[in-house]
């Protein structure tokens, strides 16, 4: 009897693993979708200074992940520089990549743009521990990123 609960258990353990193995790609997406930043415009950051939701019927698969916008403008302007648009650390928190060298997920509801980047948190209180030092932690950040991403 155990071996009957035991058997989807590692089955089911061992599919757990190999996904966290494959979190460390380029862009977050959560466990159970490939949207990046949780289906969010990210153009809309920069465009409207605020997190909109994106469409499915806006979508462009980019880096692995499907992108989505919440218009064909915002679209467009993401096909032609998806580096400049994207989040920096593929989407993960920045402050977590910095302080930690750690890859966890980013929220799309906390974000900053800093010189030009758009840079996503954890939460709320991992944002305002990340702006104490932006500079720093988007140095530390970028040194720690190229190591993280190989």
């Amino acid at each position: 009897m155990l071996k009957r609960f035991l058997t989807p258990f590692l089955l089911f353990t061992s599919l757990f693993m190999a996904q966290q193995a494959m979190s460390a790609d380029k862009i977050y997406t959560s466990f159970f979708s490939n949207k990046a930043v949780g289906g969010y415009d990210t153009v809309a950051y920069f465009e409207k200074g605020r997190p909109v939701e994106g469409k499915s019927r806006f979508s462009y698969e980019w880096n692995g992940a499907k992108w989505l916008f919440s218009s064909k403008e915002n679209l467009e302007t993401f096909k032609k520089a998806p580096e400049v648009y994207a989040p920096q650390y593929g989407g993960h928190c920045a402050w977590a990549v910095a302080a930690k060298k750690d890859l966890v997920k980013g929220d799309p509801k906390y974000w900053r743009i800093v010189d030009g980047r758009l840079y996503l948190n954890y939460d709320q209180s991992v944002q305002q521990q990340w702006e104490k030092d932006i500079p720093g932690f988007i140095e530390k950040g970028n040194k720690n990123w190229v190591k993280l991403n190989k």
